[in-house]
């Protein structure tokens, strides 16, 4: 009864801790997706085109499992938050206001949820994206 019970304790253990591995490497790889769509952003330099990489990123990861769905959470709440606080201190209109970072938040949201990206695509945007 006792070596029984000893397995079953194991396994429920080391079940919880390959979940807690699983989640930590697929918030891995949804980080590392993301960071992918905001280089290609900075790289396409196209005007229009950030909601795409906002829904692309956050589309990416979540392709990932439940780790991947919380890390692009995560960072781009983390982003509209620093975007907001830095837009204190910048002289005149930066284009980041409170309606683009609710569009921002639409998009992310939209990729997370599995929605095509494309949806965002602006026209002209090059193929490699």
């Amino acid at each position: 009864m006792k070596l029984f019970t000893g397995l079953i304790l194991c396994s429920l253990v080391l079940g919880v801790h390959s979940q807690w591995f699983s989640f930590l490497g697929e918030a891995y790889e949804g980080a590392k997706d993301m960071w992918r769509a905001y280089s290609d952003m900075k790289e396409a330099g196209y005007k229009g085109a950030d909601k795409y990489f906002h829904a692309r990123g956050n589309y990416d990861a979540a392709q990932r499992g439940p780790g991947g769905v919380w890390a692009a959470e995560v960072i781009s709440d983390a982003r509209e938050d620093i975007q907001r606080v830095t837009d204190l201190f910048k002289p005149g209109d930066s284009g980041h206001g409170r309606e683009d970072s609710e569009a921002d938040q639409f998009a992310n949201r939209w990729g997370r949820s599995g929605k095509d990206p494309n949806y965002f695509r602006p026209p002209g945007l090059p193929d490699k994206y």
